[in-house]
């Protein structure tokens, strides 16, 4: 079984790579609003049944819901675009500002969830790793940003997919499974020297508005820049670095997602879903579908919650693989 798990795995990088040099703009809005809810919602109800890898510290996965809940009123309350008063607008440019903050809070603390047991630790170590996210944005501004932007982007669906993949592979010792993490490390650089014709690509105004909406732009950005992409100090979608960037990101979170369903038997996820529970993602799933068909933005706002949750709550499952890998080498 995990031999045919970790060959469909390399086909399906070899065919999300294939796609998302032929259509990265549409194949991450596809995959983002199709199959995104859906990874979400299995992978926080797997997350609950293994009490969230946490035993005993279980219950400090409210803390982790909260974070969530504050990142996300934010969006919903430029989504309302309602007169709120200026001391509400005050308020909700602060949670914008300092929503970053609260991300890397949230992984530090998974780390300490592993480190202390004790009520009144825990409470100083939140405490503390709140304070640690403060004073790397006060002194090291660059880091703050980078952790901050792509610990729940790219560091999540790519580097900690790849992570979790070799820490399979040395369980199960697969000589597939390491061969597909191998080709995983390898797309970057292949992406890298694909030979691109910014003719070839056509990026339609309904295509632009929809993936504007989806606020990821901003990463689009930041990545041109880091590769010295930018022209004449300005970001150009269809240039050739800019058009690789958005390659390596639709690739990224398409083959994300795929990894995840491609594992319903090995890590027993399909497990954790009674009839009930099926039914119940199902109706969200459809439901969140449909939001996204009707408006992007709106869809993107509304999942925007469960899309923070699911990366929270899969923090101490990253620290525990970060551990394994360190422990068994």
């Amino acid at each position: 079984m995990t031999k045919k798990i970790d060959i469909l795995n390399l086909g399906l990088i070899v065919a999300s790579v294939i796609i998302a040099v032929m259509i990265p703009f549409k194949l991450f809005l596809f995959s983002y609003a199709i199959l995104g809810p859906l990874h979400y919602l299995t992978e926080i109800n797997w997350l609950k049944d293994k009490n969230y890898f946490l035993s005993a510290n279980s219950k400090w996965i409210r803390v982790f819901l909260g974070i969530a809940v504050i990142i996300s009123i934010y969006p919903l309350y430029k989504l309302s675009e309602s007169g709120w008063g200026i001391m509400v607008d005050d308020l909700m440019n602060i949670l914008k500002g300092e929503g970053k903050i609260l991300i890397l809070t949230a992984f530090f603390f998974s780390v300490a969830l592993f480190l202390f047991k004790k009520l009144y630790h825990l409470l100083i170590a939140l405490v503390a790793c709140f304070l640690i996210a403060i004073l790397l944005k006060n002194f090291l501004p660059s880091w703050f940003f980078f952790f901050g932007l792509f610990l729940p982007t790219i560091v999540h669906v790519y580097l900690f997919t790849g992570l979790f993949m070799l820490y399979g592979s040395r369980k199960s010792k697969s000589n597939y499974g390491y061969l597909s993490v191998v080709l995983l490390l390898l797309v970057p650089f292949l992406i890298a020297f694909i030979p691109i014709e910014p003719v070839n690509y056509v990026v339609t105004k309904e295509v632009g508005m929809t993936y504007n909406a989806s606020k990821f732009l901003n990463l689009n950005m930041v990545m041109t820049n880091m590769f010295n992409g930018l022209i004449d100090g300005k970001y150009v979608v269809l240039s050739p670095v800019g058009i690789k960037v958005q390659i390596f990101i639709a690739f990224a979170y398409t083959y994300h997602y795929l990894n995840w369903f491609s594992k319903t038997s090995s890590i027993g996820w399909k497990q954790s879903l009674t009839t009930r529970k099926t039914l119940f993602i199902s109706v969200i799933w459809i439901a969140a579908i449909a939001l996204y068909m009707t408006d992007y933005y709106t869809g993107f706002v509304a999942l925007y919650f469960l899309s923070m949750l699911h990366v929270f709550f899969e923090f101490p499952l990253n620290v525990i693989t970060i551990k394994g890998l360190f422990r068994t080498a």
